[in-house]
C-alpha cells in the first residue's frame, strides 16, 4: 500500500482527489492509488522541563540552564486521535510519501512522526507548490527520495531545539529576576521574538528623543548654450558649519555663499559630462514577506491578515503556496505563462487587464531562475482561472500576486542617465539628468514615482563647455524623525535584519541573511508580543511598546536584544538545510549561549514593583513574606545571596528589628547577639539581652562596628 501523508487535511483533500476512486474513511482517504492520510500541523511537541526532572517543576535560578541529554517529544493531546490513525497506517503501509508543506517546518513535522515511530518504510517527497489539479499531478509524477531533504529536517530540528533552550531556560531566569525586584510578572523570552520587540523599543526612544535640525543647500540655474538646466552645490569646505551627517547647518554661511554666487563674473565650466546607460529589471513575483509589506502599504493590512487571504487563495487553487520565502520561479512553469495569462485577461479588473493585455508571453525576465528555487517558489496565480467568491481582502491579495507575476512578461525598464559636473567660482555644482530609451515594464506598472524619476532632460554638453549662471536659491530642509513601527513595516525589518545589526563587520556579513523568523512565523511572532501585552496597536497601525517591553528590554543583555547573534543563527540554519554545519555543533553553541545569558540574569536589574519592600541591606532586592516553623517572617528576595531577614508584624516587615543571616555575640553580656534596628537617628545595633544589656554600636555598612 503506499500512504501519503499530508500536513493538514485540506492538502490530503487535494491529493486524494487527483487519484482515483476516492472514498472518505475515519482519518483518512482512499483510493485506488493508496491511501491518503494528514496530520493537523505538528501532532508531536516538544515536552516540558518537569518530564525531564520532576524537580524542575518548581522555578529555581540554580537549576538553569536545563539541557536535555536525550530530546524527548510527546504527542499532542489534542491531536492524539489522529496521530494513532497515521500510526497505524504507517505500519500497513509499503511505501510512504511525505507530503508536508515544501519548507524547513513541513519537513519536519511528518519526519518527526515517521522517526517516532519508528518507521523503516522507504519514504519518498513530494513537493506541492500549488493545489491545482495540474501542479499536483505533475509533483505525483516527480516524486524524489525524501533522504534527499535530510539536511533541511536537521535545520527544522536545530530550530526546535534553540527555541526551546532559549524559551524554557531564559524565561525563566528573567522571570526570576523580575521576580527579585518585587514583579510578578512572566517575562517569555525568544531566540527571535526578543529582539524583534527590542527593534520597537528602541524605534520609539530614537522618535522621542529626535531633535530636528534645519540644514541647507544651494540649488543653482545654469545656462548651455543649448538650454537651461539646474544643478546642486556640493560643498567643498568642512568643519563647524555641518554637521556630522556633512549637512550644511549654519544658515549664515550658507547665505554668503549665496551672495557669492550671485556676483559677477558668472561664468561656469563643464567640468565632466557622463552618460550611462542603465536597466531596471522588472520587479519579482513576491515572497510572503514581500506579499505582506507591500499590501500593508496598498490597503494597511496586517501580516496575519494578508497571510489569512493568500493561505485561503492557494486552498482554492487560485494562488501557489503561500508561505514562500523566495521571489523566483522555475523554468518549467515557464510553459503555463499562456493559460495563466489568457484566464486572468478574462478575470481581472481595468488596472490589471491593461497590463495583461500588453503583456508579451515569449518575454522571460530574469525571474525565472533554477539557481535561485530551493523546495519552494516565488507566489504566483495558478493555471486555475479565478471564478469569483472572494472577500475583499482576497480580491486585492489576489490582483496584488497576479500583477507582479504579468509584469514578467514585459521588457526591462532602460534609460540613459547623465551626470553633469559645473566648476563656477571654484565651488562644484552637479547636475542628473535622465532619458528614457525603453519605457518597458513601467508603462503600465502603476509605481509612485520617486525624485529620480522625474529628474530633468539635460542639454546636450561636452566637458570644458562655458555656462552662465543665471540664478540660485536657497532650500531649507529639516531632518525627519524615523517612521514608526506597524505591523507590517516590522516584517520588514525582521526581513532586512541587517540594518539593525550593532556590529558593523556583522552587518556587512549578514546582508544577504534570510532574516529573522520564517515567513510562516514572523506575524505570529508580532501577534503574540500584542497578545501578551508586550505592543499595542495604535492609530494608523502604528506598534507601541508598552512599560513591560521597556522593563524587560532594559533588563536583558545586548546580546539578547540585538538581532547579531539572532541573525547569525538564521544563516546557520540556512547554511545546515543546504548541507553546510551539523545539528549537534549548532546546539553546542546554543546550549554555552544559554549558559552565559542565565549567568547574567542573576545580575539583571529590573526596577522594584511598586508597593513593594526594599531590602535595607541588598537595596536591590524586595521583602518577601514567607512562613517559616516558628511563623511569619520577611526574607530578602535576593536570597542566598542576601540573607536579610525580619520579624512580621501585622502583615509588613518589621524593620524595627532586623536580622541578617551572621550573627554578633554581645561583648558585654556574652548570652546576648547584637541586633541591627532602626531608631531616629537611623541605623545601630543593640543587645538581643535589652533592657537587661543595653550595650549598642553604630552601623557600619550592615554590621556592628566594634571600634566604637
Amino acid at each position: 500500500m503506499r500512504l501519503y501523508i499530508a500536513e493538514k487535511p485540506s492538502m490530503a483533500r487535494e491529493i486524494a482527489s487527483c487519484l482515483k476512486n476516492p472514498k472518505r474513511g475515519n482519518g483518512f482517504i482512499e483510493t485506488a492509488d493508496g491511501v491518503v492520510t494528514w496530520l493537523v500541523g505538528h501532532v508531536l511537541q516538544q515536552v516540558s522541563p518537569e518530564s525531564y526532572d520532576a524537580k524542575y517543576k518548581n522555578w529555581r535560578a540554580e537549576d538553569l540552564p536545563i539541557v536535555p541529554k536525550t530530546w524527548k517529544l510527546e504527542v499532542r493531546p489534542d491531536a492524539e486521535n489522529q496521530f494513532n490513525i497515521v500510526k497505524k497506517l504507517i505500519s500497513q503501509a509499503d511505501e510512504i510519501i511525505h507530503a508536508g508543506d515544501p519548507d524547513r517546518e513541513g519537513q519536519l513535522l511528518v519526519d518527526e512522526v515517521l522517526d517516532f515511530v519508528g518507521n523503516k518504510k522507504p519514504v519518498k517527497r513530494i513537493l506541492l507548490n500549488a493545489l491545482d489539479e495540474i501542479s499536483i499531478r505533475r509533483a505525483n509524477e516527480n516524486l524524489r527520495d525524501n533522504a534527499e531533504f535530510f539536511n533541511l529536517k536537521q535545520s527544522a530540528l536545530a530550530r526546535s531545539r534553540a527555541d526551546w533552550l532559549i524559551g524554557m531556560n531564559l524565561s525563566r531566569a528573567y522571570t526570576l529576576a523580575a521576580r527579585r525586584a518585587g514583579n510578578d510578572s512572566v517575562f517569555p523570552i525568544g531566540r527571535v521574538k526578543t529582539p524583534t520587540l527590542a527593534l520597537v523599543v528602541r524605534r520609539e526612544r530614537e522618535i522621542k528623543n529626535f531633535k530636528p535640525v534645519d540644514f541647507y543647500n544651494i540649488v543653482a540655474q545654469f545656462e548651455h548654450a543649448n538650454g537651461k538646466f539646474v544643478a546642486q552645490w556640493k560643498p567643498k569646505v568642512t568643519g563647524k558649519f555641518f554637521d556630522s551627517e556633512g549637512r550644511l547647518i549654519d544658515k549664515t554661511f550658507a547665505e554668503s555663499y549665496l551672495q557669492k554666487f550671485s556676483t559677477a563674473p558668472k561664468v561656469g565650466t563643464i567640468s565632466s559630462y557622463k552618460t550611462t546607460t542603465k536597466k531596471e529589471s522588472q520587479p519579482l513575483p513576491f515572497s510572503l514577506s514581500a506579499l505582506q509589506i507591500a499590501a500593508g502599504k496598498l490597503f494597511g493590512y496586517s501580516p496575519q491578515i494578508v497571510l489569512a487571504a493568500a493561505q485561503s487563495l492557494y486552498e482554492k487553487k487560485f494562488t501557489t503556496y503561500p508561505r514562500s520565502d523566495c521571489q523566483f520561479l522555475p523554468t518549467n512553469q515557464f510553459r503555463d505563462a499562456f493559460a495563466i495569462l489568457d484566464h486572468l485577461q478574462k478575470t481581472a479588473d481595468n488596472e490589471l487587464k491593461i497590463l495583461v493585455d500588453h503583456a508579451d508571453a515569449t518575454i522571460k525576465s530574469w525571474a525565472w531562475n533554477n539557481k535561485k528555487i530551493s523546495a519552494h517558489h516565488a507566489i504566483i496565480p495558478t493555471t486555475k482561472p479565478m471564478t469569483g467568491g472572494l472577500s475583499t481582502v482576497e480580491l486585492n491579495i489576489y490582483n496584488l500576486i497576479a500583477r507582479n507575476y504579468v509584469v514578467q512578461f514585459y521588457l526591462p525598464h532602460i534609460y540613459d542617465e547623465t551626470v553633469a559636473n559645473v566648476d563656477y567660482k571654484g565651488e562644484n555644482f552637479t547636475a542628473h539628468g535622465k532619458v528614457i530609451k525603453q519605457i518597458g515594464w513601467r508603462e503600465f506598472y502603476i509605481v509612485k514615482k520617486s525624485d529620480d524619476e522625474v529628474a530633468q532632460i539635460l542639454p546636450a554638453m561636452d566637458t570644458g563647455d562655458a555656462v552662465t549662471h543665471k540664478k540660485s536659491t536657497l532650500k531649507k530642509s529639516t531632518t525627519q524623525p524615523p517612521a514608526h513601527f506597524t505591523p507590517s513595516g516590522l516584517v520588514q525589518g525582521m526581513k532586512e535584519i541587517h540594518k539593525y545589526i550593532k556590529n558593523p563587520a556583522a552587518q556587512k556579513q549578514l546582508k544577504d541573511v534570510q532574516g529573522i523568523g520564517t515567513e510562516a512565523t514572523r506575524a505570529e511572532i508580532i501577534d503574540d508580543l500584542i497578545r501578551r501585552g508586550f505592543l499595542t496597536v495604535g492609530a494608523k497601525k502604528i506598534l507601541q511598546p508598552t512599560d513591560k517591553a521597556y522593563m524587560l528590554i532594559d533588563a536583558l543583555p545586548d546580546e539578547m536584544t540585538y538581532p547579531d547573534e539572532t541573525a547569525i543563527w538564521e544563516d546557520k540554519l540556512h547554511s545546515m538545510s543546504e548541507g553546510d554545519g551539523t545539528l549537534e555543533d549548532f546546539i553546542s553553541g546554543q546550549v554555552k549561549f544559554t549558559g552565559e545569558l542565565c549567568a547574567k540574569a542573576e545580575i539583571a536589574k529590573f526596577p522594584v514593583a511598586k508597593d513593594t519592600y526594599v531590602c535595607p541591606q541588598c537595596k536591590t532586592g524586595v521583602m518577601v513574606r514567607r512562613v517559616g516553623k516558628k511563623g511569619a517572617f520577611w526574607g530578602c528576595s535576593n536570597f542566598p545571596n542576601c540573607k536579610m531577614t525580619c520579624e512580621d508584624k501585622n502583615g509588613k516587615p518589621n524593620f524595627e528589628i532586623i536580622k541578617t543571616g551572621e550573627t554578633y555575640p554581645c561583648p558585654r553580656c556574652k548570652t546576648g547577639v547584637m541586633i541591627r534596628r532602626v531608631g531616629k537617628n537611623g541605623a545601630f545595633w543593640g543587645c538581643s539581652n535589652y533592657p537587661n544589656c543595653t550595650m549598642t554600636y553604630n552601623d557600619e555598612n550592615g554590621k556592628p562596628d566594634f571600634r566604637g
